[in-house]
């Protein structure tokens, strides 16, 4: 019997979620800066955002060299960058709109890593604990339960990214993007079980 191979965008083998996959032209660019550790992680929810969003960008963090292309980025005069991470100085985000500067592009980076890999990658990167930082304040409960040790409270990547596309008033690009991680986290369990829905 000849074993079914996954798809080479979704990495489904039962269930293709090409289909459900949005492409939509946000007003905002997202940096995704990946810890080693979560690159090839199925369970992983940065990439749905990365598929949907053409101004999304992966970047791998390195402990000793800085990610060039995203320095780059960071340091051009017309982009306005928020580091989604709380810290005692973070903007909030029902307090963004009072705070960005509307005549700058804005830059969102999310670091794509378990929570105790996230604060390392802070600690770790003076060129990031320079970045102001933005503290989400979910405006819903976390759905995804694909990892095991989740603390209450924290969202996933996808979600964050959910989040953000709302509070900049995106929030068709928000819905659009919701209905492809609900599919996603059906299919997930459905392919973990071996059957197609």
């Amino acid at each position: 019997m000849n074993k079914k191979e996954p798809c080479s965008k979704c990495g489904f083998i039962h269930n293709c979620i090409c289909d459900h996959q949005p492409t939509l032209d946000s007003q905002v660019e997202f940096a995704l800066l990946y810890h080693e550790n979560e690159l090839n992680k199925l369970t992983n929810t940065g990439r749905l955002l990365l598929n949907s969003l053409p101004n999304a960008k992966s970047y791998l963090w390195k402990r000793k060299e800085q990610p060039e292309a995203l320095i780059t980025k960071i340091n051009q005069e017309n982009i306005e960058v928020w580091l989604l991470f709380p810290s005692n100085e973070s903007t909030l985000s029902s307090d963004y709109l009072a705070n960005y500067s509307s005549n700058k592009k804005q830059l969102f980076i999310f670091l794509d890593a378990t929570w105790q890999e996230a604060k390392k990658m802070v600690n770790k990167s003076p060129w990031l604990k320079n970045l102001p930082c933005l503290e989400i304040q979910a405006t819903a409960s976390s759905c995804y339960h694909l990892r095991r040790n989740q603390s209450e409270g924290n969202l996933c990547t996808c979600e964050a990214g959910i989040e953000i596309l709302n509070m900049v008033k995106e929030p068709e690009h928000a819905q659009a993007v919701a209905y492809y991680y609900e599919r996603f986290l059906t299919v997930f369990q459905a392919e973990r079980s071996g059957h197609q829905l």
